[in-house]
């Protein structure tokens, strides 16, 4: 009975190690083709239009400020 439960035992977790290290890899793979040609610079998928400036009263006293 014990030698049973020890082969099932070294058995799963064998075939978890083996499914586990594809996973990585198949992640590390993905990653690396996503960034090949882009020289690190990551792109989104996103349809929404990026707003990163509007001007507001806070914005234009904040700008008098710093310059």
């Amino acid at each position: 009975m014990q030698d049973q439960r020890r082969s099932f035992l070294k058995k799963t977790l064998g075939v978890s190690a083996v499914v586990a290290t594809v996973g990585v890899s198949a992640i590390a793979s993905d990653k690396g083709a996503a960034t090949a040609g882009s020289n690190g610079v990551v792109k989104g998928k996103s349809k929404k239009k990026e707003i990163l400036y509007k001007k507001t009263a806070n914005w234009d006293a904040y700008y008098h400020a710093a310059v």
